[in-house]
Protein backbone atom coordinates (compact mmCIF):
# COMPACT_ATOMS: atom_id res chain seq x y z
CA UNK A 1 0.00 0.00 0.00
CA UNK A 2 1.38 3.32 -0.49
CA UNK A 3 -0.67 6.26 0.70
CA UNK A 4 -1.33 6.09 5.00
CA UNK A 5 -3.64 8.54 4.94
CA UNK A 6 -4.64 12.27 3.66
CA UNK A 7 -5.18 15.19 5.48
CA UNK A 8 -6.55 18.72 4.54
CA UNK A 9 -5.93 21.50 7.47
CA UNK A 10 -5.76 24.89 7.85
CA UNK A 11 -3.16 27.42 8.83
CA UNK A 12 -4.13 27.49 12.07
CA UNK A 13 -3.78 23.54 12.40
CA UNK A 14 -7.85 22.52 12.49
CA UNK A 15 -8.25 19.45 10.51
CA UNK A 16 -11.19 20.10 7.47
CA UNK A 17 -11.14 16.46 6.28
CA UNK A 18 -9.36 13.26 6.80
CA UNK A 19 -8.80 9.92 4.89
CA UNK A 20 -7.16 7.13 6.30
CA UNK A 21 -6.19 4.06 4.64
CA UNK A 22 -4.92 2.17 7.02
CA UNK A 23 -7.09 1.06 10.68
CA UNK A 24 -6.13 3.63 13.25
CA UNK A 25 -7.90 4.07 16.83
CA UNK A 26 -9.75 7.89 17.11
CA UNK A 27 -7.52 8.63 20.18
CA UNK A 28 -3.90 7.22 17.66
CA UNK A 29 -5.75 9.35 14.57
CA UNK A 30 -5.62 12.60 17.03
CA UNK A 31 -2.37 12.10 18.12
CA UNK A 32 -0.96 11.63 14.68
CA UNK A 33 -2.59 14.52 13.32
CA UNK A 34 -1.54 16.90 16.26
CA UNK A 35 2.15 15.89 16.13
CA UNK A 36 1.94 16.38 12.26
CA UNK A 37 0.84 19.18 11.67
CA UNK A 38 2.77 21.18 14.58
CA UNK A 39 5.83 19.65 12.82
CA UNK A 40 4.65 21.29 9.06
CA UNK A 41 3.02 23.96 10.22
CA UNK A 42 6.72 24.96 11.99
CA UNK A 43 8.01 24.98 8.56
CA UNK A 44 8.93 27.97 6.33
CA UNK A 45 8.60 27.92 2.72
CA UNK A 46 12.68 27.61 1.85
CA UNK A 47 12.29 24.03 3.59
CA UNK A 48 11.50 20.96 1.72
CA UNK A 49 7.95 19.55 1.77
CA UNK A 50 9.16 16.40 2.64
CA UNK A 51 9.09 15.18 6.68
CA UNK A 52 10.16 12.24 8.06
CA UNK A 53 7.47 10.90 11.08
CA UNK A 54 7.50 7.61 12.80
CA UNK A 55 7.56 5.06 10.07
CA UNK A 56 5.46 7.12 7.75
CA UNK A 57 6.54 9.99 5.61
CA UNK A 58 4.31 13.00 5.08
CA UNK A 59 4.65 15.13 1.83
CA UNK A 60 2.85 18.39 2.27
CA UNK A 61 2.14 21.17 0.08
CA UNK A 62 0.30 24.66 1.23
CA UNK A 63 -2.37 25.80 -1.14
CA UNK A 64 -3.54 29.36 -0.13
CA UNK A 65 -4.60 28.81 3.18
CA UNK A 66 -4.99 25.02 3.32
CA UNK A 67 -2.24 22.58 4.12
CA UNK A 68 -2.37 19.29 1.96
CA UNK A 69 -0.31 16.45 3.70
CA UNK A 70 -0.37 12.65 2.53
CA UNK A 71 1.10 10.25 4.79
CA UNK A 72 2.78 7.95 2.51
CA UNK A 73 5.19 4.33 3.15
CA UNK A 74 8.90 5.08 2.73
CA UNK A 75 9.37 4.14 -0.36
CA UNK A 76 6.61 6.01 -2.01
CA UNK A 77 7.84 8.75 -4.57
CA UNK A 78 7.87 11.93 -2.84
CA UNK A 79 7.73 13.45 -6.21
CA UNK A 80 4.83 12.05 -7.65
CA UNK A 81 2.52 12.49 -4.99
CA UNK A 82 3.69 16.73 -4.65
CA UNK A 83 2.02 15.84 -8.30
CA UNK A 84 -1.20 13.94 -7.18
CA UNK A 85 -1.60 16.55 -4.34
CA UNK A 86 -1.39 19.38 -7.75
CA UNK A 87 -4.01 17.02 -9.27
CA UNK A 88 -6.50 16.94 -6.48
CA UNK A 89 -6.46 20.59 -5.72
CA UNK A 90 -6.57 21.48 -9.42
CA UNK A 91 -10.06 18.81 -10.17
CA UNK A 92 -11.53 20.80 -6.49
CA UNK A 93 -10.57 24.16 -7.99
CA UNK A 94 -12.24 22.66 -11.79
CA UNK A 95 -15.17 21.85 -9.37
CA UNK A 96 -15.68 24.51 -6.78
CA UNK A 97 -13.74 27.36 -8.90
CA UNK A 98 -10.54 28.20 -6.87
CA UNK A 99 -11.36 25.99 -3.94
CA UNK A 100 -10.62 27.47 -0.38
CA UNK A 101 -11.07 26.43 3.02
CA UNK A 102 -15.01 26.92 3.05
CA UNK A 103 -15.88 25.26 -0.08
CA UNK A 104 -14.31 21.86 2.16
CA UNK A 105 -16.61 22.72 5.07
CA UNK A 106 -19.64 23.14 2.94
CA UNK A 107 -19.52 20.35 0.36
CA UNK A 108 -17.41 17.75 2.81
CA UNK A 109 -19.04 14.89 0.96
CA UNK A 110 -17.92 16.28 -2.25
CA UNK A 111 -14.32 16.34 -1.05
CA UNK A 112 -14.27 12.90 0.15
CA UNK A 113 -16.25 11.82 -3.00
CA UNK A 114 -13.40 13.44 -5.59
CA UNK A 115 -10.94 11.27 -3.05
CA UNK A 116 -12.42 8.13 -3.09
CA UNK A 117 -12.66 8.07 -6.90
CA UNK A 118 -8.95 9.22 -7.10
CA UNK A 119 -7.87 6.75 -4.88
CA UNK A 120 -9.05 3.43 -3.30
CA UNK A 121 -7.33 1.47 -0.59
CA UNK A 122 -4.43 3.65 -0.70
CA UNK A 123 -3.55 3.04 -4.09
CA UNK A 124 -3.93 6.07 -6.80
CA UNK A 125 -6.56 4.77 -9.54
CA UNK A 126 -7.77 7.41 -11.07
CA UNK A 127 -6.15 10.89 -12.66
CA UNK A 128 -8.20 11.85 -15.26
CA UNK A 129 -10.28 15.60 -14.00
CA UNK A 130 -13.14 14.71 -16.22
CA UNK A 131 -13.43 10.86 -14.86
CA UNK A 132 -13.11 12.00 -11.50
CA UNK A 133 -15.73 14.79 -11.81
CA UNK A 134 -18.48 13.26 -13.67
CA UNK A 135 -19.99 11.04 -10.76
CA UNK A 136 -20.10 14.30 -8.77
CA UNK A 137 -21.91 16.28 -11.46
CA UNK A 138 -24.35 13.67 -12.25
CA UNK A 139 -25.39 14.13 -8.54
CA UNK A 140 -25.62 17.81 -9.06
CA UNK A 141 -27.78 17.33 -11.77
CA UNK A 142 -30.12 14.97 -9.88
CA UNK A 143 -30.59 17.08 -7.12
Amino acid sequence: MGIRFILMVNKHGQTRLAQYYEYLTIEERRALEGEIVRKCLARNEQQCSFVEHRNYKIVYRRYASLFFLVGVDNDENELAILEFIHLLVETMDRHFGNVCELDIMFHLEKAHFMLEEMVMNGCIVETSKSNILAPIQLMDKAS
